[in-house]
């Protein structure tokens, strides 16, 4: 099945965007392309140069290729999560399951396998930016926090605590746990997790959102083998058990 991309009618305005890549011609031909789409687009070749511009300067976005000097894509994408939030899209030639797992492991919003044309990197890029933003949005017009016990999760201040000790979640991480725990009771497909949190068809192969769902559950309390809070539906999807304790499933 084939994606649907859609290329956004209105360009950006004031956003900065860093490119990463060491790969000239790739990074010219993005920088290009975003340029016109109205971003302020910054480039870099050298991942231990680009670590501490992100530090820095703060981009609205990060676009790196994995295979970099100084500091790899994957190493780039983890350190970097210490101090920033921003989206974080890798791509690299060699885009196998792994590479994806471990993209995703390091906190990457998404990864997209080498050649990429300029437009499906654009629409993907807007895809995770009006997630982000668009909650943002929301929240600052409505309080939203939902408690369950020992679990609070919060969608205004987009954090969470576990026994009163916060819980360290990517922005993607917290984006998917409020989806889960907004929807309690509720069984969902993973193709309607993807399609609302990517903002993009879903294509049947990508596993981003079962690596998410295993990555949350020990933040959350449960236990990986035996999960009681985020339970796996066979053949459906992904189950919030609001009473996880009580319940029996």
């Amino acid at each position: 099945m084939g994606m649907a991309v859609k290329e956004d009618s209105v360009k950006v305005k004031n956003k900065t965007l860093l490119i990463v890549d060491s790969d000239d011609v790739n990074r010219r031909r993005l920088v290009e392309y975003f340029s016109g789409q109205g971003y302020q687009v910054d480039e870099e070749q050298n991942g231990k140069v680009a670590l501490r511009r992100i530090a820095e300067h703060q981009p609205s976005a990060v676009i790196a290729e994995v295979d970099l000097p100084g500091e790899n894509g994957l190493t780039l994408c983890k350190l970097s999560r210490q101090n920033y939030q921003g989206p974080f899209i890798l791509m690299s030639v060699r885009a196998d399951e792994l590479d994806q797992v471990l993209g995703l492991d390091m906190g990457a919003d998404d990864f997209l396998a080498k050649p990429v044309s300029a437009r499906l990197m654009a629409a993907r890029l807007a895809a995770v930016m009006r997630r982000v933003n668009g909650d943002t949005k929301r929240a600052s017009h409505q309080h939203e926090r939902l408690d369950f016990g020992d679990l609070v999760v919060d969608n205004t201040m987009r954090e969470a605590w576990l026994n009163g000790e916060t819980i360290e979640l990517t922005s993607a991480e917290f984006d998917l746990l409020w989806l889960l725990c907004s929807h309690a009771g509720t069984i969902l497909t993973r193709e309607e997790i993807f399609t609302r949190l990517r903002g993009i068809e879903y294509d049947g192969q990508d596993r981003s959102v079962d690596v998410r769902v295993s990555r949350i559950r020990p933040k959350v309390g449960d236990d990986p083998d035996h999960p009681r809070r985020i339970k796996t539906v066979r053949s459906k999807g992904y189950l919030f058990v609001e009473d996880a304790f009580n319940a029996d499933y």
